[in-house]
């Protein structure tokens, strides 16, 4: 049943609960890994960057009371240079901040599975409630709103991504990298290409297997469009945070098999000017209290939840294009006729719109969000999303736009913002979704946004020099 699926709380009883669960979670994974020699002890920032350190296996006993990381961890920008700015650094007197054992994270590390494991944190704040501003606590809070009114996510997470040769090409850029064992480099765009797995079946094989080994439920590879470029697709789980927590660790282990085959594994939006960007696409249906699908109606039709969760989605998304497109190049995705929306749109069996409802029966009758970028965090595009839906239930008088048939890409309708200034200012304006995600959260993370994009329009490109050296 649904309602068994709790969201992470802080009570006292729960804390006891928590403690004690973990002294056993670790005496278990111990007594199936003997060799084990060290741990990383992990928190995900805010742009999705793993930041913690390597402890010797033997401090895992102390880990049931926690440890201690500095509230700044959250205000890095992708360089992890601290935002003094956004206040949570020698403002407040650099504070620690107690961070807690996730349940079930301790897993077998991808870089050296026998004697190296890895453990998820997650902060709290002085007074022992979750820390605002770690975007992990940000989807709990939201998810559990929706719980609170008897609203049940199923979600799943796809995830595209880049292999790519270490060694650069004649002119300096990046290059698909050749089949292993082999001077082979494929340069073509073949979609759904089988030959292309077989040439990476090694590294497809290494990735599904220390999945499995680290309880991620993926799907196995799919070959893009693009040369070098795969597709993994994790299950639908009624657990929204553990949904999140294998996205982000698959994209860890992802990046670490890549590295042991002499490759490299990008989640950039944007690595190449002429090949398909990368995106990060979340499937949901929304169950109630016994597993009723309420997205469908009797008839297996759209619902009326449905088109109040379309609206409210659709009504936060440009403002949302602040977190589902991070960074500068997250926006070199958003072109014409790239099978990525460009306005925010609802369609049937539709990829050329931005919420497309998928083919399937009653039961599967659900919402494909496909606007974010692969180098996007993964909690906070699911909070978009689920901001989004709860935005629409509480504004019912909200309107639905008309739903696109044929090319979305040639439909009039509320346009995106395609650059990041742009999207930080609708971010910063809209107070539906400030308030949603938490005012603390949203002051940081456009604080932190802001200054990266200042910082990076201040650098001095080798298009610039090209262009204007000898023409300005």
């Amino acid at each position: 049943m649904t309602n068994i699926i709790e969201v992470e709380d802080f009570t006292r009883h729960s804390e006891e609960k928590r403690t004690s669960a973990f002294r056993h979670e670790v005496q278990t994974y111990l007594e199936r890994h003997p060799e084990t020699q060290y741990v990383d002890i992990l928190l995900n920032d805010l742009n999705g960057v793993f930041r913690g350190k390597r402890i010797p296996v033997s401090g895992l006993s102390k880990l049931d009371k926690g440890c201690y990381f500095p509230a700044s961890v959250f205000a890095m920008d992708i360089l992890g240079n601290t935002v003094e700015e956004a206040g949570l650094g020698q403002a407040l007197g650099e504070p620690d901040n107690i961070c807690l054992p996730v349940e079930g994270s301790l897993v077998p590390s991808a870089s050296d599975p026998q004697h190296l494991a890895q453990l998820l944190l997650t902060m709290r704040n002085q007074d022992g409630t979750p820390f605002d501003v770690e975007p992990r606590n940000v989807l709990n809070h939201l998810w559990q709103q929706l719980r609170n009114q008897g609203l049940f996510p199923v979600v799943a997470v796809e995830l595209e991504f880049y292999l790519v040769d270490k060694q650069r090409d004649a002119e300096g850029y990046i290059q698909p990298p050749c089949a292993p064992g082999s001077e082979e480099r494929n340069m073509q765009c073949q979609v759904y290409s089988v030959d292309n797995l077989d040439h990476f079946a090694e590294v497809l094989q290494d990735i599904d297997s220390l999945a499995k080994q680290q309880g991620i439920p993926a799907d196995g590879a799919l070959a893009e469009a693009s040369p070098g470029q795969f597709e993994i697709n994790l299950h639908h789980t009624r657990n929204v945070l553990a949904a999140c927590d294998h996205a982000i660790l698959l994209k860890r282990l992802i990046r670490q098999v890549a590295e042991k085959h002499g490759m490299n594994a990008t989640f950039m939006a944007k690595p190449y000017e002429e090949y398909a960007g990368s995106g990060m696409h979340i499937h949901l249906s929304m169950l109630d209290a016994s597993d009723r699908n309420l997205f469908a109606d009797d008839e297996g039709n759209d619902s009326p939840l449905l088109a109040r969760s379309l609206a409210g989605m659709l009504d936060l998304m440009p403002a949302s294009m602040a977190l589902l497109a991070p960074n500068v190049n997250a926006y070199r995705r958003f072109v014409p006729d790239s099978f990525v929306p460009l306005q925010a749109s609802w369609g049937h069996n539709n990829r050329t719109v931005a919420l497309r409802i998928p083919c399937g029966d009653r039961d599967n009758h659900r919402v494909e969000y496909r606007v974010a970028g692969a180098d996007a965090n993964p909690y906070l595009v699911m909070s978009a999303l689920l901001a989004g839906i709860l935005h629409g239930v509480e504004q019912p008088a909200l309107p639905l736009p008309a739903e696109v048939t044929g090319n979305g890409h040639e439909a009039e309708g509320l346009a995106l913002p395609v650059r990041q200034s742009d999207a930080l200012w609708e971010f910063e304006q809209s107070y539906p979704l400030q308030k949603l995600l938490g005012e603390r959260f949203g002051f940081v993370w456009h604080t932190c946004k802001n200054h990266e994009l200042m910082h990076f329009e201040r650098l001095i490109t080798a298009t610039e020099i090209d262009w204007m050296l000898k023409n300005a």
